[in-house]
C-alpha cells in the first residue's frame, strides 16, 4: 500500500516527521518497506502560457514558440514537442532552472534561433515515462505559478507492506483511521452525502449466489462525457499510488477504491441486456477480459452477468465487451460486497492479480458499497457531467455478515500484557479503534467494526491494546519459572541423535516441500491417491506428499545437474496419507545417496554407492534404539524401487519402510545420470527402542563352533540366524555370517553359509558333550524349517 503524507494529512494531522511516521506504523504491525519522493528535486520550473506557435525556419520538427511565464515579457522557446499548441498550459523551465539530474537550462541556439528556457515532458520532470509530448496543464493556474506548488510535489509516499489479516488499511481511510488511532489526533471524516436522483432510470440486478455476494448496489448516470479531463489533483493521488490515469470513468472508481477500499466498476450501459446477474459461471463458459485475455470458466467462479452474456469476474476484473469506452454516454456504475471465500484463489487459478482481488480476497468492509457508490457518483458528475438515477441495493439480509459481540476481560488484558492498563484506557482504545464497548465490572461486550475481519476472539482484543498502547512500552521482565523435572522415556531414541547420526555417515539435511506435483506423486505411489490442494501455489505443488521421496528425488537431480557428483542427504519431517475421510500425519525419516561411496583419495579406490551400503547406513539408525538385530529384512516390490534390489523393514510384525535402488524406469523419466538408492522409515517406530539391561558376565570360558551349512540360493541369510537364535538356548552368546560361497562343489541351487556360533554359560564350564547336543539340535531346527544341510 503506497501512501501519500499529503494526502494522508488531508484525513489526519499527525503531526510526524515521515521516518517517525514509518517507525509508529511499524511498530503497530504495518510494516514499512519504504520512504519516496514523488518528484526528484528540480527547481526554476513554472507554469506557461503558449501564446503563439510558428515553424522553425530551419526545422521542420521544431516550433518557435512565445510563452507568458509570469514575469510579464513573453519569451522565446524553441520546442520540439508534437502537441504543442496556442493556448496550451506546460511545465516550464527557465533559464537557471536545474531539471533532475543536475541538468542546468542555459540560454541557447537551436538550428540558429535563440532559446530562452524548455517547455517540459513529464519525464523530464521525473514525474512519469511519459514522453510523446509536453505535459498538459488545466486552464484555471496563472502564469508564472511554481509547478512544484502547484502539484505539491513536496510529498513522501510511504510504502506499507500489510499482512493479509489488515485488509482495512488498504485505503487511504483505513490508514488514517489507524494513524489517528495511534497518535491520539481527530480523524477529519469525509462527509459523504446522497446525490439526489435527477432522472427516474434504473437497471435491474438479480442476486442467484447471494451466500458469494449478499449486497450489490447500483446506479445509472446517463450523459458522462468520457472525453472530459481528470482533474490534476486526482492524477497526481492515483499516480502516487501506483495507478496510471486512464480517463474520468475509470479513475474516479479507481480513486474511490484507494480512497475508500471498496473496489468499483463501470459498465457501458448501452451494452447491457435485460438484468445484472450475480452468479456462478457454468462449466466451459467463456470470458474476454479487460486486458484482451480469454478465460473458460468453472463453477467455481463468481460471475457478473446479464440475460445474455457474462460481464465480469466478479471481484477481480470486468469484461472487454461490456467496459467503458471513449464511446460511451450511459454507464451503470457497479459496488458489491463479495465475501473473501468467493474470490479467494479464483485470481490466482486463472494467473490473475488484480488491486481487486487483492483487497476481496482478504476482505472488504460489508457496509461500503452504497457510501462508495455516492462518491462515485459525485466525483463522476462533477468531472464528467451527466444526469444520475436513484442508487438501487440487491441485498439478501440474511446473508450479510453480521459480528457477534466479543467478551473482554480487562483482567485478562492486564495478566497476558504483564500490565496493569487502567480500564478506561482500554476502553478509550477499543472505541478509537471502532469498536462499541458495552458493559462494566469484570467483563465487557465489545461489538466490533464491520471492516476488521480479523477480530473475532477476545485474545484479538488483548492484541489490539497492546498494538495501539505500544508494544514499546509494554514491560520487559523475565517470568517466574517453577523449575520441576521432566520426564523422559530412556527406551525413546531422541530423533536429534538420527539426524546426527546421518550427519556423521556424510549426509546433508535437506527440507523439501510437504507440497509435490501430482504426476510425480503417482510414479512414487500409485496405490495411494494423495490430498489435493483447493488452492495450490502451483501446478508443481498440487498434492500433499504421501512420502519424502518425490521431494529428496528432486533435489538430487538440483544437484547432479550443477556438477555435484556425491549426493547424499536425508529429511525427517510429515507424510500426509489418506485413510478414508482422515488423513494420516505420519512422521518418517527419509535419506537418499547417489555418486562415490568415498570421495576421491588415495587409500582406496573409487567406487559407485550400492544397495548394502545404504543397508549399512539403515542398520546404523536401528542400532542407536537397539532394533538393528531385531528388524527383518524382507525381500519385497514397491512400484518405485528396482525389483530386485528393494526390502521391506518388519519389526514385530509391523512394517518398519522401505529401502532400495529406485527404479530405472522412473530413474530414466527423471533424467538422472546414476543409480539412486533410497530408504523411508517410520519416525517413530524407529526411535522406539528398548531400555537397556544388565547383564553379568560369565566367570567361565566362552567356546566357538562353526558351522557350514548347505540352503537354498533364495534364503536370507537373516533368516538363518533368526532360526538359531530362536533355538533357546541360553548358551547362545552370538551368531556371526562370516562367509558366504557358491560355486564348486556347492550343488546349483544351493549356496554355502559360515556362521560361527559363540557358546557360554553362566553356571558351568560348557562340556564337548552338550555343546554338541547343542549344535545337533540347532542343525535339526535348520533342517526342518529351511531344509539346510551341513555341508561336508
Amino acid at each position: 500500500m503506497k501512501i501519500s503524507n499529503q494526502w494522508l494529512g488531508q484525513w489526519v494531522d499527525h503531526g510526524l516527521a515521515v521516518d517517525a511516521l514509518g517507525h509508529r506504523l511499524t511498530m503497530a504491525g504495518l510494516e514499512l518497506d519504504a520512504v519516496t519522493a514523488v518528484a526528484p528535486a528540480f527547481t526554476g520550473v513554472v507554469v506557461a502560457h503558449v501564446t503563439a506557435v510558428e515553424p522553425h525556419p530551419d526545422a521542420d520538427k521544431l516550433r518557435v514558440c512565445q510563452v507568458d511565464d509570469g514575469s510579464g515579457e513573453p519569451v522565446q522557446v524553441v520546442c520540439g514537442a508534437p502537441n504543442v499548441h496556442v493556448g496550451m498550459r506546460a511545465p516550464f523551465a527557465r533559464v537557471g532552472a536545474v531539471l533532475p539530474g543536475d541538468f542546468k537550462i542555459k540560454k541557447a541556439k537551436l538550428r540558429g534561433v535563440p532559446s530562452f528556457g524548455m517547455l517540459c515532458s513529464a519525464r523530464e520532470l521525473g514525474l512519469s515515462e511519459a514522453h510523446e509530448g509536453l505535459m498538459s496543464l488545466p486552464d484555471e493556474p496563472a502564469a508564472g505559478t511554481d509547478i512544484r506548488v502547484l502539484l505539491g510535489l513536496d510529498d513522501q509516499v510511504l510504502e506499507v507492506d500489510l499482512t493479509p489479516n489488515r485488509a482495512d488499511c488498504l485505503s487511504m481511510a483505513g490508514v488514517a483511521r489507524e494513524v489517528a488511532t495511534l497518535t491520539g489526533r481527530p480523524l477529519k471524516v469525509l462527509e459523504v452525502p446522497a446525490v439526489p436522483a435527477a432522472c427516474e432510470d434504473v437497471f435491474p440486478v438479480r442476486l442467484e449466489a447471494a451466500a458469494d455476494c449478499p449486497r450489490y448496489a447500483g446506479r445509472v448516470i446517463r450523459g458522462v462525457n468520457p472525453a472530459a479531463p481528470t482533474p490534476l489533483w486526482m492524477q497526481e493521488r492515483l499516480r502516487r499510488a501506483g495507478v496510471r490515469s486512464l480517463g474520468p470513468l475509470v479513475d474516479v472508481t479507481n480513486y474511490v477504491m484507494l480512497e475508500l477500499g471498496q473496489p468499483m466498476h463501470a459498465f457501458d450501459l448501452a451494452v447491457l441486456d435485460g438484468a445484472i446477474v450475480v452468479r456462478r459461471a457454468r462449466d466451459g463458459e467463456t470470458l474476454i477480459l479487460l486486458d484482451g485475455q480469454p478465460l473458460t470458466l468453472g463453477g467455481d467462479d463468481l460471475v457478473i452477468a446479464d440475460e445474455g452474456k457474462l460481464l465480469a469476474l466478479a471481484g477481480i476484473m470486468g469484461g472487454e465487451a461490456s467496459g467503458v469506452t471513449d464511446d460511451t454516454r450511459d454507464v451503470f456504475l457497479e459496488s458489491a460486497h463479495f465475501v473473501p471465500t468467493a474470490v479467494a484463489g479464483r485470481a490466482r487459478h486463472h494467473g490473475l492479480h488484480t488491486e481487486s482481488s487483492h483487497r476481496f480476497e482478504r476482505g472488504v468492509d460489508p457496509a461500503l458499497p452504497l457510501r462508495a457508490l455516492e462518491r462515485a457518483t459525485q466525483l463522476l458528475c462533477e468531472i464528467a457531467g451527466g444526469t444520475p438515477g436513484p442508487a438501487t441495493v440487491a441485498e439478501e439480509a440474511s446473508q450479510v455478515p453480521v459480528r457477534a459481540p466479543i467478551t473482554l476481560r480487562p483482567a485478562r488484558v492486564s495478566r497476558l500484557l504483564g500490565l496493569a492498563l487502567p480500564p478506561e484506557r482500554m476502553r478509550e482504545i477499543l472505541v478509537a479503534l471502532g469498536c462499541e464497548v458495552s458493559g462494566a465490572g469484570e467483563a465487557w461486550q465489545v461489538t466490533v467494526p464491520s471492516f476488521r475481519f480479523d477480530l473475532a476472539i477476545e485474545e484479538d482484543l488483548v492484541e489490539e491494546i497492546a498494538r495501539v498502547h505500544g508494544y514499546d512500552d509494554l514491560p520487559s521482565e523475565l517470568p517466574l519459572v517453577r523449575p520441576g523435572i521432566t520426564w523422559l522415556d530412556e527406551a525413546r531414541v531422541d530423533p536429534r541423535r538420527l539426524r546426527s547420526r546421518l550427519c556423521d555417515l556424510g549426509y546433508l539435511e535437506a527440507i523439501t516441500f510437504s507440497f509435490v506435483d501430482e504426476a510425480l506423486e503417482a510414479r512414487f505411489s500409485p496405490d495411494t491417491r494423495p490430498l489435493k490442494l483447493a488452492n495450490p501455489l502451483s501446478s508443481e505443488l498440487a498434492v500433499m506428499r504421501t512420502t519424502l521421496w518425490p521431494g529428496l528425488v528432486k533435489a538430487a537431480r538440483h544437484n547432479l545437474n550443477r556438477q555435484q557428483t556425491r549426493v547424499r542427504l536425508f529429511e525427517t519431517g510429515l507424510r500426509f496419507v489418506p485413510e478414508g475421510d482422515a488423513l494420516k500425519q505420519e512422521k518418517v525419516v527419509s535419506g537418499l545417496i547417489c555418486g562415490a561411496l568415498l570421495p576421491a583419495q588415495w587409500g582406496q579406490a573409487e567406487r559407485p554407492v550400492d544397495f548394502f551400503d545404504l543397508k549399512g547406513d539403515v542398520e546404523s539408525l536401528l542400532a542407536l534404539a537397539g532394533l538393528d538385530r531385531r528388524v527383518s529384512w524382507r525381500a519385497a516390490r514397491h512400484p518405485a524401487l528396482h525389483p530386485g534390489q528393494s526390502a521391506e523393514l518388519v519389526l514385530d510384525g509391523e512394517s518398519l519402510g522401505w529401502v532400495g535402488a529406485l527404479n530405472p524406469a522412473l530413474e530414466a523419466e527423471l533424467d538422472l545420470e546414476m543409480p539412486v538408492f533410497l530408504f523411508e522409515l517410520s519416525l517413530d517406530k524407529v526411535c522406539r527402542g528398548r531400555l537397556p539391561r544388565f547383564r553379568e558376565q560369565s566367570r567361565f570360558p566362552a567356546i566357538r563352533r562353526d558351522l557350514a551349512l548347505l540352503v537354498d540360493a533364495t534364503l536370507p541369510a537373516a533368516r538363518v540366524v533368526e532360526i538359531i537364535e530362536g533355538a533357546g538356548h541360553e548358551a547362545l552368546k552370538g551368531v556371526n555370517l562370516f562367509d558366504v560361497y557358491t560355486g564348486q562343489g556347492v550343488p546349483e541351487g544351493r549356496k554355502s553359509l559360515a556362521l560361527g556360533l559363540i557358546l557360554q554359560d553362566l553356571s558351568s564350564t560348557l562340556t564337548d558333550e552338550k555343546v554338541d547336543e547343542m549344535i545337533h539340535g540347532i542343525v535339526t531346527k535348520l533342517q526342518e524349517e529351511v531344509g539346510a544341510t551341513l555341508r561336508a
